[in-house]
């Protein structure tokens, strides 16, 4: 009887669909999270009571009222703060729309759930949109920029030290070449010397 197949270590752990999923929960927990921080802190700026239809309600999106315009410069804050998140997580430009949109789109089924009906406000379905190309395209502008960003090795405290150190070694070598250079003048001297003596002694005799 052929033993089982051994899986390889961490193979049930690391498959692709579940870091996909689990990105994605982390993503609109955090998308949730911070829209909650930010619409409780308007409400109790503005003097307003905090109620979930804030958050998962489509009919407070309205052009009429202040609240309403309220909270559509809200959720416009929570997608740029969004990217960061986006950074985070994904930090892959390729990925970045998948995701985006797939967080509008879980938030249109949350939407729809609470409140038992399709939303039917134009200035609701304008700023999914919205919300959704902004944090597309800052998104994949900051990872991007990261990924461009060049790597350093040895770092500037590593670049000065061996800048110092050929310099040093330089003015080192500078200076044997000079004392060498002055130790031959001064042998040669001492052997013309020599030979001038050798010579005014032949001729004295």
């Amino acid at each position: 009887m052929p033993g089982r197949r051994r899986l390889p270590a961490g193979s049930r752990t690391d498959l692709p669909p579940l870091k996909i999923i689990r990105k994605i929960l982390l993503l609109q927990t955090a998308y949730y999270v911070c829209a909650i921080v930010l619409i409780l802190f308007t409400t109790v700026v503005y003097g307003t009571p905090f109620s979930l239809d804030l958050v998962f309600g489509w009919d407070s999106l309205r052009g009429d009222t202040t609240v309403g315009w309220m909270l559509g410069l809200v959720w416009m804050l929570n997608c740029i703060i969004s990217v960061i998140f986006l950074l985070l997580f994904v930090s892959r430009s390729k990925l970045v729309p998948d995701f985006a949109f797939t967080i509008h789109f879980l938030h249109l089924i949350a939407t729809t759930l609470y409140t038992r009906s399709l939303p039917a406000n134009l200035l609701w379905w304008g700023l999914q949109f919205a919300s959704a190309g902004v944090m597309t395209f800052l998104g994949m502008w900051a990872c991007q920029h990261r990924e461009l960003k060049p790597i350093s090795f040895g770092g500037i405290g590593g670049g000065s030290k061996n800048a110092a150190s050929s310099s040093q070694q330089s003015s080192e070598d500078a200076q044997a070449e000079s004392s060498f250079g002055r130790g031959r003048g001064r042998e040669r001297s001492v052997q013309e010397y020599e030979m001038d003596d050798m010579k005014t002694g032949d001729r004295a005799v």
